[in-house]
């Protein structure tokens, strides 16, 4: 019983009809989001049915709850059968590169493009591909339903059209997605960033009133009313939930509980509609009324899931199959039998006996199999449901072969863990599937767990190569975790001795050099001297790698170590990385070596060239960015390197808007929440600050981010000695500076002597201040570490004041001063332009004036109120009134960010979080933390309160 008009969804109806209307000619895009059940597809079949879309092509497809080894599905299913559409446009040679995906369109389509060496630009390729035929089909409106199943690629492939939207000719193409309300960050993430010329709309459905009910019941029992006692006990057992009410009313029909009363419908008595809410009751008992026959005939559809031709269905059987179709449960769209609503075909298959649902896998397996092209994945569920291991194996590693073809690395990393969990496949065979699933999985961005089914393989007995290539890879997805260092390091180190030729035995030379830089990587597990040589083995065998781009990747390597433990030999690497990728868009991998190269620059002190390096990233890796996490993490380094140099206007607001596309990856969340704790305590209260410094230190310590960690534990150690709190930060600080050691991260390291020092002295230890200075002056002697003459400068003045020596500790203050600015490194030159002034004071020198006007100066910029606060009141203690700059927008902790800003008005207008999250394009939680956010900055206990306190337009 399906309702002829639709109820309770006009309002969203007239707004997407305004939004889709054939008049406008700026692109648009609508997101239909609710529940299962809640009529999102009934809204979307209204709105193309109607006169909105008069003009329009439209081209619909659904993602689907079995994933098929074949990537961009819904596109796909939206595309079919349009070649003769496509007759009369002249695409570019670019569109060629979707023959493989859209063999239907091969007549209309330009030849294949050669194939490229980069997975991330193939793809990229394909997606410039559909976009022009896209627009070459407009005027044209594309809904991609059920986005919460997409696979990885068709959520790619719509981040990538949302950001050429605004390029495509006017009136080109409408937008519409569906999905539930449990979609992913990266669904959501789709519209999240739209640019402003695209006109936009999210609609979140609610499920209908007892008012809403009533006037659907009515339509469907084809009367003028039912009562209103009735509408509201079906509300109540529905959920409002369109298609629970619909399936109500059916089973209620059927039972004859339905009774008319007045000219209206009720109930027959109240207690005897006491049926489980929501549909799995209702439908299991429409489906039990049916023949013999026509139950099996639904069974059969709810197994296979997805709407097939009739003939897959009860050969002979018409009269069994009109009558399913007859009850409403099924529908026949063009010759394609399938359920209403998904929700319906679980109910079904949940009340199938596990034998029969067995059996029934087993008829649905064969009879896939005769379908062409053979849905693979498809196939591959049945037999697998069915019992038939050895044949489900086979066509899943098929099916691993198809994904992985068409680089959908996510379902082929899927299918081949699964294989090899559940099998046991001779020696040679998992070692070669495991390699498979290695290099898949290392192409996701967050790769599942394989360890253990690498090492599984390695228990057996395997040639050496793949040995060595089984090693790598161990190593390489331990390093992600980074839970087991040493055995982290014993597997880069036998690999690389596995793949190193022999005597009448080719070696693999870009991956044994792979294998010996990861040796060779700080923090290593074998001796200082043995590291070195493992890296300067790697740089040995470089020449000998073919491949470009995996010579690339490993220069990349061993220059990134370089520069962290203070080799020069860095700066040459990285210029001949730059000299062979000059004047062409990067490959992904290239993209990362710039990024790495250029972030360990920075946290070495190599801010210039750290900067460039970061920035070309940026600007020259682009394209092949599918959807936009190179830039995104790019950006993150770009907001270190702000931080460093002091460049801080609007820093804390922009680390604000990373974290958001950064929830669930700790690298990058635990450097912005280590830059974030640093502005919040320099910037703000700093009293309130050690908590967060000392948990940005042991999670970036726990992580094995050595490197990471500076930044927070030198504010932590500083904040530490001026508070007379230095011993729990002195016991961290010792517990890190020995990993420190132990990794040669001295150019890095070097950032936090000044505080550690200051901090030495503080607690009374100046013995052990002097010798802390001299062992790092030690260490750090002959290394190419920008940082360590300003550093070494101003802990050797903090001795000398400590001494009263305020002469020599005033030269040394000053120098520090002068060449942190050259770094630049604009907040530690405060700090010793401010110590230089101190000791000039005392020694009555007129440069204390300049040297704390710098300091005031500098302080005022970055916006450091607690350090201008003291900087002025040295100045007033020696009868000086320094004027500072103005200090920068942003940086206060009680300065709302732009993004806080507009939530918090919203929210102040009365806006629930829900109406916001669709007003802004944000998920409700983000929209919390927000309102959350500025509640606390501006001190409100409510969001009257907040109205109230808000700063005035």
């Amino acid at each position: 019983m399906v309702s002829p008009i639709l109820v309770g969804r006009e309002k969203e109806l007239a707004r997407l009809v305004e939004l889709i209307s054939v008049t406008s000619p700026v692109p648009a895009v609508a997101v239909v989001e609710g529940e299962a059940g809640i009529g999102k597809s009934r809204l979307v079949a209204e709105l193309l049915t109607g006169p909105a879309v008069t003009g329009l092509r439209v081209l619909r497809g659904a993602c689907l709850q079995i994933r098929e080894p074949f990537p961009l599905g819904a596109l796909v299913e939206a595309l079919r059968g349009r070649a003769a559409d496509l007759g009369e446009s002249a695409l570019s040679p670019v569109a060629g590169a979707l023959r493989e995906l859209l063999p239907e369109l091969a007549t209309v389509l330009p030849p294949a493009p050669p194939p490229l060496d980069d997975r991330a630009a193939e793809r990229h390729r394909v997606f410039r591909g559909l976009a022009e035929v896209l627009t070459a089909l407009g005027p044209a409106v594309l809904v991609v339903e059920d986005l919460h199943w997409a696979d990885g690629q068709t959520v790619e492939f719509l981040t990538y059209l949302m950001s050429v939207l605004p390029g495509t000719p006017p009136g080109t193409l409408r937008v519409v997605l569906t999905y539930r309300e449990e979609a992913s960050a990266a669904v959501r993430g789709i519209t999240a960033r739209l640019p402003d010329a695209i006109r936009r709309e999210h609609l979140v459905l609610p499920p209908l009133d007892a008012a809403q009910t009533r006037v659907m019941a009515s339509a469907i029992l084809g009367a003028e009313e039912v009562t209103a006692e009735f509408a509201e006990h079906l509300c109540a057992r529905a959920s409002g939930l369109p298609l629970a009410v619909q399936e109500l009313l059916a089973l209620l029909r059927t039972r004859g509980t339905l009774i008319r009363w007045e000219g209206g419908w009720a109930r027959r008595a109240l207690e005897e509609l006491d049926v489980p809410s929501g549909v799995r009751a209702s439908v299991q008992e429409r489906v039990a009324q049916l023949s013999a026959g026509a139950k099996e005939v639904a069974e059969r559809v709810a197994v296979l899931q997805t709407a097939v031709p009739i003939g897959l269905l009860a050969p002979g059987e018409a009269g069994a199959i009109d009558e399913v179709l007859g009850s409403g449960l099924l529908t026949d769209a063009g010759g394609l039998v399938g359920f209403r609503h998904v929700l319906a075909a679980q109910a079904v298959y949940e009340a199938i006996p596990a034998g029969r649902r067995r059996a029934l896998h087993a008829e649905a397996a064969d009879a896939v199999r005769g379908l062409r092209p053979v849905p693979l994945g498809r196939l591959a569920h049945h037999l697998r449901h069915a019992g038939r291991t050895e044949q489900w194996a086979e066509t899943a590693v098929e099916a691993a072969e198809q994904a992985s073809r068409l680089g959908d690395d996510a379902e082929a990393a899927r299918l081949l863990a699964d294989v090899l969990r559940e099998t046991d496949p001779p020696a040679a065979r998992r070692a070669e599937l495991t390699v498979r699933l290695g290099w898949a999985a290392l192409e996701l961005l967050r790769p599942p767990p394989v360890a253990d089914l690498i090492a599984a393989a390695l228990e057996q007995d395997v040639p050496r190569p793949i040995r060595g290539t089984l090693r790598l890879l161990l190593a390489l997805h331990l390093e992600r975790t980074r839970t087991d260092e040493a055995r982290i390091g014993e597997a880069f180190a036998a690999a690389a001795e596995d793949l190193t030729g022999r005597p009448g035995e080719p070696g693999r030379p870009g991956l044994a050099a792979w294998a010996m830089a990861g040796v060779g990587r700080p923090p290593s597990p074998v001796p200082q001297d043995e590291a070195m040589s493992w890296l300067e083995r790697a740089l040995a065998t470089l020449p000998a790698v073919d491949d470009p781009a995996m010579r690339m990747l490993v220069l990349g390597k061993i220059a990134m170590i370089f520069v962290v433990i203070g080799d020069p030999r860095w700066a040459g690497l990285a210029e001949d990385l730059l000299r062979e990728t000059g004047g062409r868009r990067l490959l992904r991998r290239e993209v990362n070596a710039y990024r790495s190269i250029g972030g360990a620059g920075l946290f070495a002190g190599h801010h210039r060239a750290g900067r460039r390096l970061v920035t070309a990233a940026i600007e020259d890796g682009a394209e092949p960015d599918l959807r936009g996490r190179l830039e995104l993490r790019s950006l993150v380094v770009i907001a270190v390197a702000d931080y460093l140099e002091g460049s801080w206007d609007g820093l804390a607001a922009r680390l604000e808007e990373l974290r958001e596309y950064f929830g669930d990856e700790p690298h990058e969340r635990i450097i912005m929440d280590g830059v974030g704790a640093c502005l919040a305590a320099v910037q703000g209260r700093p009293e309130a600050a050690p908590p967060f410094l000392f948990e940005a230190v042991a999670t970036a310590q726990t992580r094995g981010q050595f490197d990471d960690l500076v930044l927070p534990l030198a504010v932590l150690l500083r904040l530490a000695a001026l508070r007379g709190e230095q011993e729990a930060a002195l016991a961290v600080a010792a517990e890190v500076a020995v990993r420190w050691e132990a990794a040669r991260l001295w150019p890095v390291a070097v950032r936090t002597l000044p505080a550690l020092t200051q901090a030495l002295l503080a607690a009374g230890r100046a013995g052990d201040a002097a010798d802390t200075v001299a062992r790092w002056a030690a260490h750090l002697d002959g290394l190419d570490a920008p940082l360590a003459g300003p550093s070494l400068a101003y802990a050797r003045g903090l001795l000398a004041a400590t001494g009263e020596r305020w002469a020599e500790a005033a030269a040394e203050f000053a120098a520090a001063a002068d060449a942190f600015e050259a770094v630049p490194a604009r907040y530690e030159a405060a700090q010793a332009h401010e110590q230089a002034a101190a000791c000039l004071f005392t020694l009555d020198d007129p440069a204390a004036a300049t040297r704390l006007g710098r300091a005031v100066t500098l302080y005022g910029e970055l916006g450091a109120r607690w350090d201008l606060d003291r900087a002025a009141g040295l100045g007033r203690r020696w009868g000086l009134r320094p004027s500072p700059a103005a200090p920068a927008r942003g940086g206060d902790d009680h300065v709302l960010s732009a993004r806080q800003e507009q939530v918090a008005r919203l929210a102040a207008e009365g806006l629930t979080n829900q109406e916001i999250a669709r007003e802004l394009f944000l998920s409700p939680k983000t929209v919390d933390k927000h309102v959350s956010a500025a509640m606390r900055k501006v001190g409100a206990r409510s969001r009257t309160e907040l109205a109230r306190l808000l700063p005035a337009d």
